[in-house]
């Protein structure tokens, strides 16, 4: 008989439920190791987010070709409208619910020695450079890799592509589940 994979999604909710449950009666030593283990790989995540984009984009938009310029300037117009309104719409929403929601009846006080667990050890793992900086090379690389000749940064590119989907594959998606069951 084939044993069917759990969907990602079913595990991330399965991980939120089962972690509030939990929390609720876990001992401090065991919440400290989950603690730990979130520490490090939210380290991790911060490190390889960088390199994702670094490593999704600049490929993604070598592959659009000649009018990757003109096709990634639409894309940052449209964006960048979409983040304005956004942001206005989230303002005007705030606006009218959090007076309601914040008022003093609603406010509870949060119970003595409830703080978060610290994790019993930590391993600093800096990104090697920040996310906006890893969007402006992508857009660099990319657009200069469909003007250019040659293919050496294109293949290069694509190899570093695969390394990166393979650490998503291999290392993100297996341990997002129990990262969301640590917070």
């Amino acid at each position: 008989m084939k044993i069917k994979k759990i969907p990602l999604l079913a595990q991330i909710i399965a991980a939120i439920a089962l972690g509030v449950v939990c929390g609720l009666f876990f001992p401090e030593w065991l919440s400290r190791v989950f603690a730990t283990v979130n520490s490090i790989f939210s380290n991790l995540l911060s490190f390889i987010i960088p390199l994702l984009i670094l490593g999704l984009i600049a490929p993604g938009i070598a592959d659009v070709g000649r009018n990757a310029g003109r096709l990634l300037a639409a894309t940052a117009g449209v964006a960048y409208l979409f983040t304005i309104f956004s942001g206005i719409f989230s303002y005007s929403v705030c606006e009218l619910l959090y007076p309601m929601l914040i008022s003093g009846e609603n406010l509870t006080a949060v119970p003595e020695g409830s703080a978060a667990a610290t994790p019993y050890f930590s391993i600093e793992i800096p990104p090697l450079f920040g996310v906006m900086s890893a969007l402006i090379a992508s857009f660099m690389l990319g657009v200069g890799m469909t003007v250019i000749k040659g293919n050496a940064l294109k293949n290069a590119m694509e190899d570093f592509k695969s390394i990166i989907v393979l650490s998503i594959e291999k290392i993100i998606i297996p341990f997002l589940p129990l990262y969301i069951f640590g917070i």
